[in-house]
């Protein structure tokens, strides 16, 4: 008798528990909702991240607020969410390193397919091979052939460990197969500074951060990591057209939550993600950026947890052929 009332005492638990949810599902949300964006504010990321949850706040009515938790490639800012009450109140925005610090880093405080639940993919910014503006190669070939015979002089900057660039920047010597002095920074905006400043020679960066200093002379433009060039400098070849066949390079962003998110609430803010995505002023923002809000079927929480396991596969090689890591 006592084992059947036990039982019947965590069956009526668990269905108070799950009514609850329900509930908390139909009325999400209620408060405002705290965006974190794993990098520095004012890099490409950031940027992203802003446009969206602007848009996102006027859908659900309540403001999202970003939060910029950046460190260790990323992984401080994943782990405050995956750790934080999955509610719905507390969400991630990352890019392309959600998958790649699962390799970088042998030591995580979390699991990167098993601590989060899925929102949706966002965008996919393309890459950018550039050098200081007077730096000598005037092409993509001439680039390749001179730093493969000054490798021991060239320097190329990233933002960091795990940032975008440093990613881009080790496929880009992975694919001249020729190892390069590597400069990492704290953040996309010191980087970008020293190159503008001559001190560095190379960085592979997202359009996002690159396109209004291509544009404005203030750097040299060697390629874009994009299957076809952009309408906003198609000027600027691609990398397979300019002699590197096979390298594309896109930086995804996708919006995560915590583990046990009810998935009424995820896919709330998937519909929500959707509607933002089509927003006229963040389309025409990302363009000026030189990228394009996902599509309604991206932007699903399928999608994106489809899009995370493969980068994962498709980046571990890569990594490990680099003999790379953060720890």
């Amino acid at each position: 008798m006592k084992i059947l009332k036990a039982m019947l005492g965590l069956t009526a638990a668990a269905a108070v528990s799950l009514l609850a949810g329900v509930a908390s599902a139909q009325t999400y949300p209620e408060r405002t909702i705290t965006m974190v964006v794993p990098f520095a504010a004012g890099g490409p990321t950031d940027t992203v991240a802003r446009l969206v949850a602007e848009s996102m706040s006027k859908d659900l009515g309540q403001q999202i607020v970003v939060e910029n938790v950046g460190g260790a490639g990323g992984t401080l800012g994943a782990g405050r969410v995956a750790s934080a009450d999955p509610d719905g109140y507390t969400i991630l925005l990352h890019h392309i390193g959600m998958a790649t610090s699962a390799t970088l880093y042998r030591k995580l405080a979390y699991d990167t397919l098993g601590a989060f639940d899925y929102v949706g993919l966002v965008t996919e910014v393309p890459m950018t091979i550039v050098a200081r503006k007077d730096f000598e190669p005037a092409d993509l070939k001439g680039l390749i052939d001179y730093v493969k015979a000054n490798k021991d002089k060239v320097t190329v900057a990233n933002a960091g460990i795990g940032a975008a660039s440093h990613l881009c920047g080790m496929m880009f010597m992975s694919a001249i197969q020729t190892p390069l002095t590597t400069v990492p920074y704290k953040g996309t905006g010191p980087a970008m500074t020293d190159l503008l400043g001559g001190q560095v020679d190379i960085m592979c960066d997202q359009t996002t951060n690159t396109t209004k200093q291509i544009q404005g002379g203030t750097i040299k433009a060697y390629a874009v990591t994009s299957p076809k060039r952009l309408d906003v400098m198609k000027d600027i070849p691609t990398a397979v057209e300019a002699g590197l066949p096979g390298f594309e390079v896109g930086i995804w962003h996708g919006i995560y939550t915590p583990k046990g998110t009810p998935a009424a609430i995820n896919e709330r803010l998937s519909k929500s993600l959707q509607v933002a995505l089509k927003d006229q002023n963040v389309a025409a923002r990302f363009a000026e950026l030189g990228t394009a809000p996902s599509s309604d079927a991206d932007a699903t929480p399928a999608a994106l947890k489809a899009k995370l396991e493969s980068e994962i596969a498709r980046w571990k090689p890569v990594i490990e052929a680099a003999g790379e890591y953060a720890d």
